[in-house]
């Protein structure tokens, strides 16, 4: 099957939904034959990019990096679905602009929401200074200017926010 590829970021703060979105979006689309891969920044990070630290220029590397391999995946026509919190609104908007079919997806929740979703206590850690340039707390997190889709995963549930990135897949001709 011959099929377009894409790159559907997924942004947003920790807890927000981003890999449960990803993993919902590919599974539906893989479900209607289409090549999928999720790049979750977690296992990135782990994987190619375990030498870095969390400062901006550290963290800019490691989306620079993640946007490679996306594209590289994408211009050989696998839809790619990355979850990655991606602070920093320029490094995004550069990818924007220098790669193909990128799709910006802000996963948008309240910053209360995501303190209460952390099963791991990072937020916690975070704001009694044990985890230093936590993205929200002691970082900032640059929410995207102009996305192609927000979801807000406070408002709508996790299955509701996969219908709305399919339908915008298949309203721009993607799927």
């Amino acid at each position: 099957m011959k099929q377009q590829g894409a790159i559907l970021w997924l942004t947003g703060l920790s807890g927000a939904g981003k890999t449960t979105i990803a993993h919902g979006v590919a599974q539906k689309l893989q479900k209607r034959n289409y090549l999928v891969e999720v790049l979750d920044g977690d296992v990135v990070r782990a994987h190619l990019s375990q030498e870095l630290g969390f400062s901006k220029q550290d963290r800019d590397t490691n989306v620079r990096r993640i946007g490679f391999v996306a594209n590289l995946l994408s211009r050989n026509g696998i839809i790619t679905i990355v979850a990655a919190i991606s602070p920093y609104r320029e490094i995004r908007d550069q990818l924007k602009q220098t790669t193909t079919n990128f799709v910006e997806v802000y996963i948008k929740a309240p910053l209360a929401v995501c303190e209460f979703r952390d099963v791991k206590g990072l937020y916690a850690k975070a704001k009694l200074g044990q985890i230093k340039h936590f993205t929200g707390i002691s970082d900032p997190y640059e929410e995207p200017l102009n996305p192609e889709i927000i979801c807000q995963t406070d408002k709508f549930t996790i299955g509701q926010c996969v219908n709305q990135v399919l339908d915008y897949l298949e309203y721009q001709d993607f799927i």
